[in-house]
């Protein structure tokens, strides 16, 4: 059974609000899309590993990662997105392996150990930089969000939420060997045209 543990007096009240409005708005936030390719080329299957999925969304990563064979926390500060992520789970037969939690990721630091750390579509600098020491040696930290770009199709992005050219090279340069590192355009079924920087980085110390 999947459960939805709440932390609500570190919530910020504003940005609850304002994703659960734009899952409930836009139809396109709401389609079932396939996860990060990442998974499919880096993340071993039918590991009986522990994952933990930071601002999940609706689900399409969790719920890969769970029909792969691993054990998912995923944790997000919108009540409607893991909504979505439960009633995904549950049609797709993975409602025993994902535990969500409802949170403040401004505040979120993890107090467990993970084999594989996962944040994509969404940028938080001070997350990663909390979460690194959560991940156990060896294990995978995948990121794919954003960057700048003049030809951005969202002109109005707030410029601390895009990366900087190379900067999750930067980011990952001690402690981790860069397994893969890209810059490309964003997929079709997004609402924008962006581009985004993605990593796969194992840590090794």
């Amino acid at each position: 059974m999947l459960h939805t543990k709440r932390k609500e007096k570190q919530m910020s009240q504003k940005d609850q609000e304002k994703w659960d409005r734009k899952y409930l708005e836009n139809p396109k936030l709401r389609q079932e899309r396939p996860p990060v390719r990442w998974i499919k080329r880096f993340v071993p299957e039918e590991r009986e590993g522990h994952a933990l999925d930071l601002a999940c969304g609706t689900g399409r990563n969790a719920v890969a990662l769970a029909r792969k064979g691993w054990r998912v926390e995923a944790v997000d500060l919108s009540p409607v997105a893991l909504q979505m992520l439960t009633e995904f789970a549950e049609a797709t037969g993975v409602l025993d392996r994902i535990d969500t939690e409802l949170i403040d990721l401004d505040a979120f630091v993890p107090e467990k150990q993970y084999d594989l750390i996962l944040k994509t579509n969404y940028l938080d600098r001070d997350l990663i930089r909390r979460t690194l020491s959560a991940l156990k040696s060896g294990g995978l930290y995948i990121v794919e969000t954003y960057m700048e770009d003049p030809q951005n199709g969202k002109k109005d992005s707030n410029p601390d939420y895009l990366l900087k050219p190379g900067e999750l090279r930067t980011i990952f340069s001690e402690g981790f060997e860069i397994l893969h590192y890209e810059e490309f355009w964003n997929e079709g079924d997004e609402m924008y045209r962006m581009r985004k920087q993605a990593i796969v980085a194992r840590k090794i110390s």
